[in-house]
């Protein structure tokens, strides 16, 4: 494909993970009612984002302590998310163009007895311990020291759609961890097909476990016709940054860059700004989901992101004439809600680029699809759904 006709030459996506804007219509329906991540940390404190906010963030909604900007560098709005669930699988699979009718299967009381034997067997493990949604932190407390001296590892779940193993590095090694999780996403096809099957590594001594950086995402593959094959099948770079590539199975990833924390796939993302690809740089920040979002951390969560906000001007200054950027998130987690679950809201989106229209309400998108439709569409493709904005961002 050549250069001609594209209003931008490399795209880059950055999902602040779990930053949600305020709830959907149908919040409720998700017991969410009122949940509010991003308005609910501005309303904390004084959260200082003036990069964010001049590019627009305060313009989308009223946010306590984020004015609106007078004249916007960037465009700005909010997607909604049209399929069903609100987990780090779907929201990623509808910002690549898939809407899910079915959601993926969760398991409030635990794994079925036929699900655990079977994984006990396939996985070579001398049983497990748990198997009930579970705070990740607050398990290996209640369960880590039994671990330990069975050697059994811990399973559990949230109310996302996940199948979660945690392990002490010194008694279940890495590498073998990771080959008892590949036995879990092996068996937990067709109606048991969780969205995600997690490795949660661990160390430390009782009462003071502490999880590591060596966590590992299996995700169900995805359907072919999405934004990654399509985009690297038509002989673009596709580049993952952080756990995307997990997230997507890996398909259509052109390069995978690892990214453990936050500030790891910020610095991948500028490397990558800085190299000579033509496509996509699609980041993930996880540090906000998983950090603070899940355990209510209301504070370490305003502190990231004046932290991102700090780097977003290494960020811009990576980025070349002809790139657009696109900030938006997967779903809610709000760290002052009840439990500690992710939340239905909608997802932020910032637009900015030196060739991009400044200061255009994109409004409330139907959907995060709209994203992937747009990033499609710069480059003569298509996808199955989303409605595409970038005649309205295109300078």
């Amino acid at each position: 494909m050549t250069n001609e006709g594209r209003a931008f030459e490399r795209v880059t996506l950055i999902v602040l993970d779990s930053l949600g804007m305020g709830e959907m219509p149908d919040a409720a329906a998700w017991g969410d009612a009122g949940a509010d991540t991003l308005g609910h940390i501005c309303e904390s404190r004084e959260v200082r984002l003036p990069n964010l906010a001049g590019w627009g963030l305060g313009n989308v909604r009223p946010l306590s302590g984020v004015a609106p900007a007078a004249r916007p560098r960037g465009s700005y709005g909010r997607c909604a998310l049209r399929s069903n669930g609100k987990d780090t699988t779907t929201g990623h699979w509808e910002m690549a163009g898939i809407i899910l009718e079915k959601a993926f299967p969760t398991y409030p009381e635990g794994f079925p007895a036929e699900v655990i034997e079977r994984f006990v067997r396939d996985a070579g493990v001398p049983g497990i311990l748990g198997n009930y949604p579970a705070s990740g932190t607050e398990i290996i407390k209640e369960l880590g020291e039994e671990h330990v001296r069975t050697r059994k590892p811990i399973v559990y779940t949230s109310a996302d759609s996940v199948f979660q193993i945690a392990a002490h590095e010194e008694v279940i090694p890495v590498a073998r961890l990771y080959e008892i999780c590949e036995a879990a996403r092996d068996l937990l096809r067709g109606e048991h097909e969780v969205g995600r099957v997690i490795a949660r590594p661990f160390l430390g001594e009782p009462g003071a476990f502490r999880r590591t950086e060596n966590r590992h995402d299996y995700a169900v593959p995805p359907p072919p016709d999405m934004l990654l094959t399509v985009l690297s099948g038509a002989g673009l770079d596709v580049v993952a940054v952080g756990k995307i590539s997990s997230i997507y199975d890996a398909a259509g990833v052109t390069r995978e860059l690892p990214g453990k924390n936050n500030d790891q796939s910020i610095d991948q993302t500028i490397e990558a700004l800085r190299g000579d690809g033509r496509g996509l740089v699609f980041s993930n920040l996880v540090d906000f989901d998983m950090l603070y979002g899940h355990r209510r951390d209301v504070e370490g969560y305003a502190r990231a992101l004046e932290h991102f906000d700090t780097r977003l001007p290494e960020i811009e200054g990576a980025m070349r004439e002809g790139d657009l950027l696109l900030i938006t998130a997967d779903h809610g987690n709000d760290p002052t809600y009840r439990g500690t679950d992710h939340t239905r809201e909608y997802a932020p989106l910032l637009v900015y680029g030196p060739r991009v229209r400044r200061g255009v309400n994109l409004g409330d998108r139907a959907s995060l699809a709209d994203i992937g439709q747009t990033i499609a569409d710069n480059f003569g493709l298509k996808l199955k759904a989303g409605e595409s904005f970038l005649g309205e961002i295109a300078g």
